[in-house]
């Protein structure tokens, strides 16, 4: 484990001041780098800043968005810039990075820029035609046939239905309320499509036993954050929202296979590392917004952070417990399955603004932690509190 005791020199010493996002649909007249750029503005008119104001640049995106290009297209000079080529599992360890750029004084305002064609660009995840061992997903997933992202979770789906005695049905919980969600949210997809359980176990499966509404959206957009120092966010336009915790635990034995051991081995230690920094417990946790790229990872998350024990987030699902209104909120916005798939990006969106109450409809009464996870051989996590 990490040096609790300087990690919490670290807590609420740093902040997201700003958070835009572009439009989220299907643009083929735009790029990754013009969805992001539009996010970006959005977040500096967020906090009142000045795109001189940013020092510190990094940039994310599927296809090799680069954070030097997108520093050439914006006439920026920072200090430091970078990108973590490892998908959605970047979104934690790069809002940890700028937090540390920014209490180290290496930075003032640092801007966190995403962009996603995907649609427009005819990508499935569902596969991609070359892989390199520094993702997830190397030549041996292809040996096995495993030929995608969902085929990997697919097989883990299968191991925790086998193990413990779980169903599809159970799972359909996830999706059914995220769509829930997403019919309060202005912004997302489908908002107008709601979805019924019966109406899940009738969808096809895309790998089985996922189905149809089991995966994530395929869809373009952009998003953008602005994250200063504690003390220069007492001058921003609105509310600060504080960095409290962070966690995260990496394994790159067999990452180039499904993980058997449904990520025990990575996801309870960045716990551990995040409520132990924070000072809080499970309980103080108001919502949750879960890297769900398919709907099996809200399952592992809430067993892996100990919100239920292992084997029972099948049941601890049901009967609106995740919903809004119920125990613990999971991705109040829709998330992946419903508002919009960036990769983790819109759900650090929402939490500042469940935290600064703007969230009108989904909004959750007396919200003052929210918590994001995101499972996987890197492994994150992030506490926030207003």
């Amino acid at each position: 484990m990490p040096d609790l005791e300087r990690l919490k020199r670290l807590r609420n010493r740093t902040a997201i001041v700003g958070v835009g996002a572009s439009r989220q649909g299907t643009f083929p007249d735009l790029d990754p780098y013009t969805l992001a750029i539009e996010a970006f503005r959005s977040a500096l008119d967020d906090c009142g800043l000045v795109r001189g104001d940013i020092d510190g640049l990094i940039v994310q995106g599927p296809g090799g968005v680069s954070f030097v290009r997108m520093g050439e297209m914006l006439g920026l000079n920072p200090v430091a810039g970078a990108t973590f080529d490892i998908g959605g599992f970047a979104t934690g360890p790069l809002i940890q990075y700028a937090a540390l750029l920014l209490d180290s004084g290496i930075c003032r305002n640092v801007a966190l820029l995403y962009g996603n064609a995907s649609r427009t660009e005819g990508r499935r995840f569902g596969g991609e035609t070359t892989v390199t061992p520094g993702r997830e997903y190397s030549s041996a997933f292809y040996y096995y046939g495993l030929t995608s992202p969902g085929a990997a979770s697919a097989f883990q789906a299968r191991l925790h239905f086998e193990t413990y005695g779980t169903t599809s049905r159970q799972l359909a919980a996830v999706p059914v309320a995220q769509r829930r969600h997403a019919a309060l949210n202005p912004q997302a997809i489908k908002k107008d499509s709601p979805l019924t359980v019966e109406k899940h176990q009738r969808s096809r499966f895309i790998c089985e036993p996922l189905r149809l509404y089991d995966y994530c959206l395929i869809n373009d957009g952009g998003v953008a954050l602005i994250m200063t120092t504690a003390e220069r966010a007492k001058d921003r336009r609105k509310r600060p929202v504080y960095l409290m915790g962070l966690g995260r635990h990496d394994t790159y034995r067999h990452s180039s296979l499904p993980n058997y051991l449904l990520w025990r081995e990575t996801m309870p230690m960045a716990a551990e590392m995040a409520f132990g920094m924070a000072g809080i417990g499970r309980d103080d946790v108001d919502a949750l917004m879960i890297y769900d790229s398919f709907s099996i990872n809200i399952w592992f998350a809430l067993e892996n952070f100990g919100f239920c024990k292992p084997g029972e987030a099948g049941a601890f699902t049901q009967d609106g417990r995740i919903e809004l209104g119920g125990e613990i909120p999971v991705n109040t916005h829709g998330g992946h399955l419903a508002e919009s798939y960036m990769q983790g990006w819109l759900h650090q969106v929402e939490a500042v603004r469940q935290l600064r109450g703007e969230c009108g409809a989904r909004q959750v009464r007396g919200a003052e932690i929210v918590q994001y996870i995101c499972r996987g051989n890197v492994a994150s996590t992030l506490i926030y509190r207003n």
